[in-house]
């Protein structure tokens, strides 16, 4: 390959990177402010696949009517700057923009549509036009056009790959996505100085001297003890004046986990699954807990069911590590942490268990396949005979959808199911393996005495769900996103606010 071809190819080679790692790293920097559900992946990959799209079109254009390699470099010298500076606008400006749509769930459509469409969408423009621009310029005979253009396209897609799993990772958990979108600028502009001679050097070196700025915390609040980009999500540990420990992840607005130094009571949802074991009408021995988080709920069942041996199901080991630095994690000498999906932990275990408790959401998105008959008949495999099944389900007043969708689904796999409305935006989903359980007031006595005002209040609040599914979800059609979106943007367009619940503190 001739010495121009080469840089070229170069160039081509890191457009391709630089792309895709900008779209890696845009998913980090976004998840803080508005989730990684599916809508906003949607959202990002299909904004990317637009501008790249359009760079195709303008790049070729362009270089018919100018043909210069010098434009071609400074158009991807432009793309680095654009990626240099995005880090250090994108707080202020993701700040804003979940300030003013009151709440990061319910804005997460729009706002993630325009963040990612003034943040990153330029930049990838810009790449966009590179392959189209080189061919043009590569291309002396028309016989080898197709060689040359497959070549270039090649080079691209090879380029993609390494910008796809290089920051997901070694880069982001390593060096955090501010340092990894600089380093995709000096990457970029490196391949610019092949076109624009040495001078481009000095620019990608003072690129590269911004990887000594720190990085600024996402959305920091006073309190602030712990945060990290961690292979899975954004995690953040801040306590409060009255010394409680909250756990949140991504968005920020749900509490994942909560540390209290004098008690084992929240006050939250996580106290009313202490009320469940009396249920069963025999001694609590053995609990599944999937989506563990911290440790909150399985912290509090050893407290007071200390012969019960806990299962605690965390699909991020960094979750994990921070609940045992910070959410005495390790208070329970009888819980076993697996680091692992939910579902495949289930189905890959032998172990049998009186309680199953599912918590293993991303607020406010149950994860589909944690919602399918499939997946209901699995967790009645794995239940004890007379187990129970807990589901604890996002919900706000005035619109059941998700519930009705979800319960109506469990009908088909558990002989009776019930529902404890216990907080307002919380409801406890509960799917017996008994047609007929026992639900006397014998409970109310059973059980620790400083629980007793939950297990009055479940018992005053649970309903049975009697209607099936007509098309109950499964593997194939869950909308679980769908569902809860539209629950959330017509509550907020009733003026609702979405905010932290609380059960009756038992005394």
């Amino acid at each position: 390959m001739k010495q121009p071809h080469a840089a070229l190819a170069a160039l081509v080679f890191g457009a391709g990177t630089g792309s895709l790692a900008t779209e890696i790293a845009a998913s980090r920097l976004l998840a803080p402010y508005f989730g990684s559900s599916t809508i906003v992946w949607a959202n990002l990959i299909g904004i990317v696949l637009a501008a790249l799209a359009f760079g195709y079109w303008v790049g070729g254009r362009i270089a018919d009517r100018r043909p210069r390699p010098r434009l071609l470099g400074l158009i991807v010298l432009a793309a680095a700057l654009w990626v240099a500076i995005t880090p250090f606008v994108a707080r202020p400006f993701l700040d804003a923009a979940v300030g003013n749509l009151d709440d990061a769930s319910a804005g997460a459509v729009i706002g993630s549509f325009f963040a990612v469409l003034l943040l990153f969408a330029p930049a990838v423009v810009l790449l966009g036009m590179v392959s189209p621009f080189a061919i043009r310029l590569a291309i002396s005979d028309v016989k080898t056009a197709g060689a040359v253009a497959g070549r270039f396209y090649a080079l691209s897609t090879a380029g993609s790959l390494l910008g796809t799993f290089v920051p997901a990772l070694i880069a982001i958990p390593l060096v955090g996505t501010q340092r990894t979108l600089l380093g995709t600028a000096v990457l970029l502009a490196l391949s610019a100085s092949f076109l624009l001679g040495r001078k481009v050097l000095v620019l990608a070196a003072m690129l590269a001297a911004l990887v000594a700025v720190p990085p600024g915390a996402v959305k920091a609040e006073r309190g602030l003890l712990h945060e990290e980009d961690s292979l899975y999500q954004f995690i953040q540990v801040v306590e409060r004046p009255d010394g409680r420990r909250l756990l949140r992840l991504n968005e920020g607005v749900a509490v994942h986990s909560v540390w209290r130094s004098e008690t084992v009571l929240t006050g939250g949802v996580w106290d009313a699954f202490l009320a469940l074991p009396p249920l069963l009408g025999r001694p609590l021995r053995s609990v599944a807990i999937l989506g563990n988080a911290a440790g909150t709920t399985a912290r509090a069942l050893g407290a007071f069911y200390p012969a019960a041996r806990i299962d605690g199901v965390e699909l991020d080991p960094a979750v994990s590590r921070v609940g045992r630095r910070f959410f005495g994690l390790e208070d329970n000498p009888r819980l076993t942490v697996h680091d692992a999906d939910a579902r495949p932990f289930l189905r890959r275990t032998d172990e049998r268990y009186d309680l199953i408790v599912v918590d293993a959401y991303r607020q406010p998105y149950v994860p589909f396949y944690l919602a399918t008959r499939e997946f209901f008949r699995l967790a009645r495999e794995r239940l004890e005979p007379g187990g129970i099944l807990a589901l604890n389900i996002a919900a706000v007043p005035g619109d059941e959808g998700l519930l009705d969708g979800v319960s109506g689904t469990l009908t088909h796999e558990f002989d009776w199911v019930a529902i404890w409305p216990a907080l307002r935006f919380n409801k406890i989903l509960l799917g017996f393996d008994d047609p007929k359980p026992a639900l006397s007031k014998k409970i109310i006595a059973s059980g620790p005495p400083e629980l007793r005002p939950l297990r009055e209040l479940m018992l005053r609040q649970l309903r049975t769900v009697t209607a099936k599914a007509q098309r109950p979800w499964t593997d194939d059609r869950a909308p679980v996103e769908w569902v809860t979106d539209r629950m959330i943007v017509e509550y907020a367009a009733r003026g609702g606010q979405l905010d932290e619940d609380l059960l009756p503190t038992a005394p």
